[in-house]
């Protein structure tokens, strides 16, 4: 079930066994001026007027939901002053979510602990355990002991409302963090653009999990500087409008998080409202555009995830993907971004680039026949590698 703000185009949706009524669209706080500069407990006079301003907008748009992260700089304690201070928001108007990644219970409590006290809140509604990316990151956060469990015992003590999980791990780990029954929602991956994590998002559902869908604009596809062949396939939506539209279709996702950072952005959101389920004949037609756009490139309907632990290193399903936007959309803002955000042992961005050595080693026999698929690999290298001077690769 879908509500609608009758003072607001918003809609909003139930988070699952939370129960709380989100509104589609949650304000994200990793994006404010300064935010990752300096000490964390000092934000700058520009960094809390932006957050104040973009805030105030968001609650007037019918926004209910913010979140953020212990590790996302000041945004925690310009967000305490924000909503404290300046805008003297009535608690009881506005849902909060943070984040924090611990290994212990006692490191835990520590840190909701300071967290409380740099939002200068009494009770965070929604928390989240930042990062259950490997199997590592699996067995850490939910050991008998551990730091969920104290989660766990700070909802009892009113402390947490509920607790979650954000990831950017593979199917297998997040489809295992939701069957352990510990968790209440989940942030994750899912865009038109990346669509391997559908049976979460179904097994959530099936569970009644709430789900959050991390960063829809930014890592869903840089659809904010998009290639003028991916606008003319969306129009008369943009990109930003499509994709969200294109997931709010699910009714198992109940929000998408923006980071929204200038007024001017708001527009652009709204026109996102109001939306169909199912999706109506204007939107389906971009969808039929955009999948016929695949046609051009038969090989870009393979994802290639069989291939994700291949002995080259390389993350063969994130190149596939980027290659497939360039491909068939000409998009190459996003490629270019990530494909050099790539680190061997990294669990957040994991993958070596494709190179000769990297790419000789690729197990061939896991792709399809018709794909030439070092040659794949090989030429999304070539077109958007970026050497690093610092280090003179």
């Amino acid at each position: 079930m879908v509500i609608r703000n009758q003072r607001a185009p918003m809609h909003y949706r139930r988070f699952g066994k939370t129960d709380k009524w989100l509104s589609n669209i949650t304000l994200g706080g990793m994006r404010y001026h300064d935010g990752w500069s300096g000490p964390k407990d000092q934000p700058s006079t520009k960094m809390i007027d932006q957050c104040a301003e973009i805030t105030a907008k968001a609650f007037e748009c019918g926004i209910n939901h913010i979140e953020t992260a212990h590790g996302y700089g000041k945004s925690e304690h310009c967000y305490g002053s924000v909503l404290n201070d300046v805008l003297q928001a009535p608690r009881d108007s506005y849902h909060f979510m943070t984040k924090g990644r611990c290994n212990t219970a006692e490191e835990m409590r520590r840190t909701v602990e300071a967290q409380l006290a740099a939002l200068k809140l009494d009770h965070i509604d929604l928390y989240a355990w930042h990062g259950i990316n490997t199997a590592e990151d699996f067995a850490n956060a939910t050991q008998t002991g551990g730091p969920v469990e104290e989660l766990h015992k700070m909802c009892e003590e009113g402390i947490i409302g509920d607790v979650g999980f954000s990831t950017h791990g593979r199917l297998e780990i997040i489809i295992d963090a939701l069957a352990t029954d510990l968790f209440s929602f989940v942030n994750l991956h899912y865009y038109y653009f990346m669509q391997r994590n559908r049976g979460a998002v179904d097994y959530a559902a099936a569970k009644d999990i709430g789900v959050f869908i991390i960063s829809p604009n930014d890592k869903g596809g840089k659809l904010y500087e998009p290639s003028k062949k991916l606008s003319q396939l969306c129009a008369p939506l943009t990109p930003i409008q499509f994709n969200a539209r294109w997931c709010l279709a699910h009714t198992q996702i109940q929000t998408l998080s923006f980071g929204l950072s200038e007024l001017d952005q708001f527009e652009e959101m709204l026109g996102i409202f109001p939306y169909n389920v199912p999706l109506s004949r204007d939107d389906l037609a971009v969808v039929h555009r955009m999948n016929g756009a695949l046609l051009d490139h038969p090989e870009s309907s393979w994802d290639g995830y069989e291939m994700l632990d291949d002995p080259s290193g390389i993350n063969i399903p994130d190149i596939l993907r980027m290659r497939r936007m360039w491909k068939c959309y000409a998009h190459t803002s996003f490629p270019r971004m990530r494909y050099n955000m790539f680190e061997e042992h990294d669990a957040w961005h994991p993958g070596s680039f494709a190179t000769p050595e990297a790419v000789a080693k690729i197990d061939t026999s896991k792709a399809p026949a018709s794909i030439d698929i070092r040659t794949a690999m090989t030429e999304v290298h070539e077109q958007f590698y970026q050497p690093n001077e610092e280090d003179g690769s």
